[in-house]
């Protein structure tokens, strides 16, 4: 399962206008069901920040959340956080821990690094928006120095019938497979996935709720990743060049349905949170 054609967002354009409305929620309502902070904890210890001195990117890093957890063991002052969002990033200007990080706009498939730069790369709830996610794994690999590594957080696809159905009108969510194929053709080696879900989510799928997912994999040689000459021109770089007009009507309605597809995201991962919070711990929901 790639990318879906009929998903809301198809591209980077849809992207920032849809950040722009939710980033006025986005760390008090949006992030907290999904990724919580004792997930992020999970996900960054398998970064093995070992030296304050590291160099890290986090791309697509919006608020700052998961940057937050690297600076706990990273100096600030080697943190760039990276997004497409002007709005997001203006949250995470505003965070404390990360006043000393380096906060710039960029393209999570066209980073603005030179090669062999970085010590580690984290990347977390962003390449669901991505129009080609091989090209931002690609672009992972070129930036990291070689015995850096890289740390992919994202969603699963989910097993529930309806929510299959949905998560595909919505945006991209992909197999666990698709993730380590993704690293194993970029060039990475010792490639792990663990799964990583919120504490309300106890395991539990009857409601086809998307638990999550951190990947990692090591560069072992420097320079580019064996697929950057392959890579070929991005996705929306070919779209330009075709000069489709914007389809008002096909575009509104995507919206209409990708909105109601959130709605049910966000119902039912609301309900189970509120719930958990409430039940006491240890009785099946």
């Amino acid at each position: 399962m790639m990318a879906s054609q009929g998903r809301f967002i198809q591209n980077k354009k849809e992207a920032y206008w849809f950040y722009r409305i939710i980033s006025i929620f986005y760390d008090t309502i949006g992030n907290p069901p999904h990724y919580t902070e004792e997930m992020r904890e999970e996900a960054v210890e398998t970064l093995d920040l070992h030296d304050r001195n590291l160099i890290v990117v986090d791309v697509g890093g919006g608020t700052g959340f998961t940057t937050c957890g690297v600076v706990k063991q990273v100096d600030a002052k080697n943190v760039t956080i990276l997004d497409q969002s002007p709005h997001q990033l203006a949250k995470a200007k505003q965070k404390e821990a990360l006043k000393h990080c380096t906060i710039i706009e960029g393209d999570a498939e066209d980073l603005p690094f030179p090669t062999d730069y970085a010590d580690r790369y984290v990347s977390a709830g962003s390449i669901e928006y991505w129009p080609n996610p091989q090209r931002g794994i690609t672009e992972a690999f070129r930036v990291l120095k070689p015995g850096g590594k890289a740390c992919m957080i994202g969603p699963v696809y989910p097993t529930y019938w309806l929510t299959r159905f949905i998560a595909d009108l919505w945006m991209l969510f992909p197999e666990e497979e698709e993730y380590i194929e993704w690293f194993k053709r970029a060039g990475f080696k010792d490639i792990q996935l663990k799964r990583i879900g919120p504490k309300w989510f106890r395991g539990v799928r009857r409601h086809g709720l998307i638990i999550g997912c951190c990947v990692t994999g090591v560069k072992s040689i420097p320079g580019d990743s064996p697929l950057q000459q392959l890579g070929g021109p991005k996705a929306e770089d070919m779209k330009k060049k075709k000069k489709k007009p914007l389809i008002a009507f096909g575009f509104n309605l995507r919206s209409l349905i990708g909105t109601i597809a959130a709605i049910y995201y966000v119902q039912i991962t609301t309900y189970m949170w509120l719930k958990d919070k409430i039940v006491p711990k240890g009785i099946p929901i």
